[in-house]
């Protein structure tokens, strides 16, 4: 006798995490269909939901499906299951809209043309043949274009542009990639491109593929166009032509700072660079990050303009990652064009990167020869990330914006609802609630108008899309931040106002805790070195050892502090703090040394003026203010046009002779738990003298910065016991020194924290805050 057949059952399912936007809807219903079962998905504010109905077994390889192969941009991460009883429900399974209510779910990041739609946009067969804006539920814009949540065309910049009948036909079936595609468009419903050249450039104004056509046509002849991306503006130009970048470096004002370029393809980037496994993997990833590689010598027959990244060893590199820049290297059959292009933010120094079309023609008029737009509106700013690959294959995100934002951050901890508004340089927020934490994208420099408003801008974007209603507001300790001065209007604005400050090395080393997962109960080694940070006693700090958690901290040690002689503004001369340390240390100001003979004797009588009497001489702990006055020293900088100039500078001249021997200059520590630099510095002058070329003496020095760490770490782990040490701060962007640190600890059995997706300079910065604010309690805001 057969047993009989089991009747249907009926599931109800929620699915968390980056579940909208990518393709979600349509693979369920693809999964539902093929499995002959009935019910329906939709998007809500908490995420995807479904009901699914069906005999049990296949009911049961439904769900088993859905968690363990997602579409390829998906992420889940909680999938709540729960019985309903069955309904007879036999019909189709159907895509439901969108219930617009209020809730948390994870958008995807902006990401790059996927291979399909690459390939419809060489196709001539295509009806999308160069189409400008083709796109996928795999690629293209998300966060870019999204206004709020949840995720569905007419919560996006796109809801301006009605779907076609072909467009709406792929958008409503279900065997379609575009299937619930919301950036979907063609040439006949789609964004359309626009040149608009100068007044007194010559060039008539032009539409659609005569606009990429005379973009091209420009470049080629050296002028200087601002290309429409998916976050903001670029300035480009043809990165070998040397009048073009030196025209493009002068308007920006940009001094000797480097350019990111982008590259035709993976080919000719391996033309300009060595690229390792890893780095290519980064370069091709669907984030198409910029990716800093070093320079081949010599070029396989493609030469950079000099100008474009001068006295650097490295380059960063991009590759395409929208059709519009595809499109503007050229299909084949095209008139030719430059293969690498200068691809710099589009805004004037120190200002955030420009994402209105009216406002590209005025902020950028001066800078730009041609503006290359379209109108798909920009709902939010989001700059190129930057990362570099370690030797060892791991990535170190230097700048987290397009390709990284909006994921979340895992949290080892709850937190309440926190804003936290980061710092003055690299400014990115970052929003967090339970156990996830969103940053915002990279804002750069709070110095100007701009830049505030920019940042005020991000954080109510953010907060459309996360949900995250802050009830506490979290800023750096200094009182003269303007990042701090805004989180104070910020806070007064709460139902029930609250703002906690934070130290800042504190956050630094919270940062590299919360990204490594660890929940706080055991205080870690930390050792942020930076070039400044606002300190307990009111100076400068920068080259600190903190026993930290979240919690709080004790200073166990620090760089003997020196003057810095005319504070904020002395930064700039590396010479003059390369005297100001030797003063400190008790050395004299040799003539022939190369910091001396780069200040003039006046300069030189007002600064011995200033250090003797102590006039706006704030003293200052900073490591990073080390490394800029043994710049000078060894004479490789002494005038700095942008931040951390002398650093890196140093760093590429000791990278020349990281192997040329194992010595490392001493460091001294005094008894008040100073890491005095006095005997690294008379180390470092007798080997000037003795005629030790300068690689040599900026190698030995990064060895005894290197060799100090692990000492004031071994003497810590004595008196305490902690094994695990965080490296954090700015000065950890530098490759030599965190290798060779990591180097000396792991030989001597510490575990150590290094950043990774979340950057160690102050871009990373808001996440200790929100970490140091978020699990503190209540008494404990100001």
């Amino acid at each position: 006798m057969t047993a009989p057949a089991a009747g249907p059952v009926r599931r109800v399912l929620t699915v968390r995490g980056t579940v909208q936007g990518v393709g979600f809807r349509p693979y369920v219903h693809r999964l539902a269909a093929g499995l002959g079962l009935a019910g329906f998905v939709g998007n809500t504010g908490d995420g995807v939901h479904i009901e699914i109905e069906g005999p049990a077994p296949e009911v049961d390889r439904f769900c088993v499906l859905l968690a363990e192969q997602p579409p390829p941009l998906a992420t889940v991460t909680a999938v709540e299951d729960m019985a309903l009883p069955a309904t007879g429900d036999t019909g189709a399974f159907i895509i439901r809209s969108t219930e617009r209510a209020a809730g948390r779910t994870q958008l995807p990041p902006d990401t790059a043309t996927c291979a399909d739609c690459l390939r419809e946009l060489a196709d001539p067969a295509d009806r999308r043949h160069r189409h400008p804006f083709v796109t996928c539920t795999h690629c293209g814009p998300r966060f870019t274009i999204a206004t709020a949540m949840p995720y569905d065309r007419v919560a996006t910049t796109m809801a301006g542009f009605p779907m076609c009948p072909s467009c709406a036909c792929e958008y409503g079936d279900p065997g379609d990639r575009r299937f619930h595609a919301q950036p979907v468009a063609c040439p006949d419903c789609g964004p359309r491109l626009t040149l608009v050249p100068a007044d007194d450039l010559g060039v008539r104004p032009a539409r659609d593929a005569d606009a990429l056509a005379a973009a091209r046509a420009l470049l080629a002849a050296g002028r200087i166009v601002a290309v429409k991306g998916l976050g903001g503006y670029h300035l480009a130009c043809d990165a070998t032509d040397a009048r073009a970048v030196a025209t493009l470096r002068d308007r920006k004002e940009r001094g000797g700072k480097a350019f990111a370029v982008m590259c035709a393809d993976l080919a000719t980037a391996e033309r300009l660079a060595d690229v390792s496994a890893a780095e290519r993997a980064a370069l091709t990833s669907a984030r198409r990050p910029i990716v800093l590689l070093r320079r081949r010598t010599p070029a396989d027959g493609l030469r950079l303009a000099d100008q474009v990244c001068p006295g650097s060893p490295h380059v960063g590199v991009m590759l395409p990652y929208t059709p519009v820049h595809t499109l503007l290297f050229g299909l084949p059959g095209d008139p030719p064009g430059p293969r690498v292009l200068v691809m710099t933010s589009g805004n004037r120094s120190g200002e955030p990167i420009v994402t209105d079309d009216a406002e590209a023609l005025t902020r950028l008029a001066g800078l730009a020869d041609a503006w290359l737009a379209h109108d798909r509106p920009i709902a939010s700013p989001c700059d190129d990330s930057l990362l570099r690959v370690r030797p060892d294959g791991t990535g170190q995100v230097l700048r987290r914006s397009r390709g990284f934002v909006p994921r979340p951050v895992r949290l080892p901890v709850p937190v309440r609802p926190v804003l936290a508004v980061g710092g003055d340089l690299k400014n990115a927020l970052c929003l967090g609630e339970g156990d996830h934490a969103w940053f915002g994208p990279h804002i750069g420099d709070m110095g100007e108008l701009a830049g505030l408003e920019a940042a005020e801008r991000a954080e109510r974007h953010l907060a459309r899309l996360t949900g995250v209603a802050a009830a506490l507001v979290a800023a750096d300790r200094h009182p003269g931040y303007h990042s701090t001065r805004r989180a104070r209007t910020r806070a007064a604005q709460l139902p029930d106002p609250a703002l906690r400050l934070v130290q800042h090395h504190h956050a630094h080393i919270a940062s590299a805790m919360a990204e490594h997962g660890l929940d706080g109960t055991t205080p870690v080694i930390g050792v942020a070195f930076d070039g400044t940070g606002y300190g307990d006693d009111g100076t400068v700090w920068g080259g600190e050892i903190l026993l930290a958690d979240y919690t709080g901290y004790r200073r166990f040690a620090h760089l003997a502090p020196a003057p810095l002689p005319g504070g904020d503004a002395g930064v700039a001369n590396p010479c003059r703090l390369a005297l100001a340390r030797l003063w400190a240390a008790g050395l004299d100001w040799e003539p022939d040394l190369p910091s001396v003979r780069a200040c003039t004797d006046v300069e030189r009588a007002i600064l011995r003026r200033q250090l003797d009497r102590q006039v706006a001489c704030a003293p200052t702990s900073s490591m990073g203010r080390l490394f800029d006055a043994v710049s000078s020293l060894v004479g490789v900088c002494h005038r700095a046009g942008y931040e951390a100039q002398a650093a890196m500078e140093l760093e590429a001249m000791a990278t020349e002779a990281r192997d040329a021997d194992g010595v490392a200059y001493p460091f001294g520590f005094a008894r008040q738990r100073d890491i005095d630099p006095a005997p690294m510095l008379r180390a470092l002058l007798e080997d000037r003298r003795r005629g030790t070329p300068a690689p040599v003496l900026a190698a030995r020095f990064h060895r005894g910065v290197a060799a100090a760490v692990a000492g004031i770490c071994h003497r810590a782990r004595a008196e305490t016991g902690l094994t695990t040490v965080a490296l954090t701060g700015g000065v950890f962007a530098n490759s030599l020194l965190e290798e060779e640190c990591t180097a000396r600890l792991a030989r001597a059995g510490f575990t150590i924290l290094r950043h990774g997706e979340v950057p160690p300079n102050d871009g990373g910065l808001a996440l200790g805050q929100l970490m140091v604010a978020g699990t503190a309690n209540h008494h404990e805001t100001e």
